[in-house]
């Protein structure tokens, strides 16, 4: 498959009072992972961060805004409206939540975030993405996402009535389970390499930060760009309901990028 054309980004510039920037993302939040939410809204409560970023997949499942009234729901809204009523909160929808849409942003007090964004900050520009759009190797969820991203599709989704979607998400939830049971984590796809230094280049971008992976690293990426290294940033995916526990905070300052471990 060839490199996928780099789409316009939306620009976030971050103002000269902000110090301190977090990204989460694949926190996967539903009513499986109490201890999870509990976790999320603690960090939200005591974090530094004059800005949160979420990188998507903030719930295992978005099937449209009227979700936000459901009582786990409507928990995780209560947490996510108290921060961003004191600072800037912004969302970028992933590919479980890719429904998420404006009326649940209003509710959360959140920015839409755009997938791709470049952020300016501390004199350096970051290539934001989820990360799901450039698994070139994933090609049948590749054609899926297509599919679903279709105003169409959507809107003849949307239609139906909560009881149904939610009944449809949890299926297609269970037939995504099974297919990832059937291979070893380091077997999923990854980002593509050379597509990724392809978006950076457009970007005028040296870092890329993304989730979706599971796979939580901070490596150089790729040949240097104008004299100066790539680095990829990948954010960890949160659970601290089974096994061993996991959930982890990216945060970048004007001293660079640091990794800051959630406990439940």
């Amino acid at each position: 498959m060839g490199k996928p054309p780099f789409p316009a980004p939306d620009i976030l510039t971050a103002p000269p009072s902000w110090r301190c920037i977090d990204f989460v993302s694949d926190l996967h939040l539903h009513e499986g992972l109490l201890r999870t939410r509990d976790a999320f809204a603690r960090y939200l409560q005591d974090t530094p961060a004059d800005a949160v970023l979420i990188l998507g997949d903030l719930f295992e499942a978005w099937v449209g805004d009227d979700m936000r009234c459901e009582p786990f729901e409507a928990g995780c809204v209560q947490a996510l409206r108290a921060f961003g009523e004191r600072r800037h909160l912004a969302i970028m929808v992933g590919n479980r939540d890719f429904l998420l849409g404006e009326d649940m942003l209003q509710a959360c007090a959140a920015h839409p975030l755009g997938d791709p964004t470049v952020l300016k900050a501390f004199g350096q520009r970051h290539l934001l993405i989820h990360g799901d759009s450039l698994c070139l190797a994933d090609t049948a969820y590749l054609q899926f996402r297509a599919q679903v991203r279709q105003p169409a599709w959507q809107q003849a989704f949307l239609a139906a009535p909560l009881g149904a979607r939610l009944d449809q998400a949890r299926r297609m939830r269970e037939a995504s389970q099974a297919h990832q049971q059937q291979q070893a984590r380091e077997e999923w796809a990854d980002v593509d390499e050379a597509a990724a230094e392809a978006w950076l280049d457009a970007a005028g971008a040296h870092t890329l930060v993304h989730g979706h992976t599971h796979r939580p690293a901070s490596t150089p990426f790729g040949g240097l760009q104008d004299g100066m290294a790539r680095w990829r940033h990948v954010t960890m995916d949160w659970d601290l309901d089974h096994g061993a526990p996991r959930a982890e905070v990216l945060r970048l300052t004007a001293e660079g990028f640091s990794r800051h471990p959630v406990t439940a």
